[in-house]
């Protein structure tokens, strides 16, 4: 009967988290668009472009600010510089480079599935998320928004490890270490005094990728958007991995994941409503994103 439970409310899952994580982390990735729109991106598709895993909820706070500010000092010219000419995510040849090889046979499905999480995202969790940023003052919401990233550092150190990078493991772990004492349960982060602590944003799916194994085919999950064949096989390691997988009953669950979720897209209200503005085809456009990111965060 017990496990009979488990199968019920982990359906109940399934049908809860399209309805709170709508846009199926759409706005995970948000980058390469292969035709170019008819004008400049704004400041917010820029940052987009950039944040890559940073719109995952959990991951570092801090990349999508530091990508942006990247890509403001390959401008040049500030403002006015030309942002297509000079930042690559914008370029059309890099793009056919980087994305042509990865496979997308599931596209019927996968387009049916970003729909799906787009109209979500504009009925329920971005409605849900005004309101609550309406309400929570942003102190709170960043200590909120810490203490998931903190709280994750086990995933991160074990992708670390698995791929050799001691010394990323090494300053994880400090980092967590501080956070989590000084910065009580990381809600605060001392940490971000050093440097050279600041979190990498490591995950299995890269593990994997590092071991050679590559991308397989391009899918939309309803529940957890963009991903890869590689990289769904990572998301089961990650969650295994995520000490908020294992909270108990699944009530309490359910709320905390929702949580996570809702507060993380308080900070992002705007930024997938500029990328589809900005682009011809967004299903095309998320794809590219995430396909170029996840070879980015590979590489480094």
């Amino acid at each position: 009967m017990k496990e009979a439970e488990h199968v019920v409310k982990y359906l109940l899952v399934a049908f809860l988290i399209p309805v709170f994580f709508s846009a199926g982390c759409a706005h995970r990735q948000a980058a390469d668009i292969r035709a170019a729109p008819p004008e400049a991106p704004s400041q917010s598709a820029v940052r987009l472009a950039y944040a890559g895993h940073a719109w995952r909820a959990g991951d570092n706070p801090n990349t999508a600010q530091s990508s942006f500010n990247w890509a403001q000092s390959k401008q040049g010219e500030g403002e006015g510089g030309s942002l297509e000419s000079e930042l690559d995510v914008f370029s059309d040849e890099e793009t056919e480079e980087e994305v042509a090889h990865v496979a997308d046979p599931l596209q019927s499905w996968n387009r049916a599935m970003f729909h799906i999480n787009d109209k979500l995202y504009f009925w329920i969790l971005k409605p849900v998320s005004r309101g609550y940023k309406a309400v929570i003052p942003t102190p709170v919401r960043s200590g909120v928004r810490n203490f998931f990233h903190n709280i994750s550092a086990p995933v991160r150190i074990v992708s670390a490890l698995l791929q050799g990078k001691g010394r990323k493991a090494s300053a994880e772990l400090t980092n967590f270490l501080i956070n989590s004492t000084v910065g009580v349960l990381g809600f605060g982060n001392p940490a971000k005094r050093w440097p050279e602590l600041a979190p990498s944003e490591e995950d299995i799916g890269q593990t994997l990728a590092s071991y050679g194994i590559g991308d397989g085919f391009y899918i939309v999950w309803p529940i957890l958007g963009p991903s890869t064949l590689r990289d769904s096989i990572g998301m089961v390691g990650d969650w295994f991995l995520d000490p908020t997988s294992y909270v108990e009953p699944f009530e309490a669950y359910a709320a905390v994941w929702t949580l996570e979720n809702v507060n993380a897209t308080s900070f992002r209200i705007g930024d997938y409503e500029s990328l589809k503005e900005a682009a011809i085809d967004p299903y095309i456009a998320l794809r590219n994103a995430y396909i170029q990111n996840r070879k980015k965060k590979v590489s480094e």
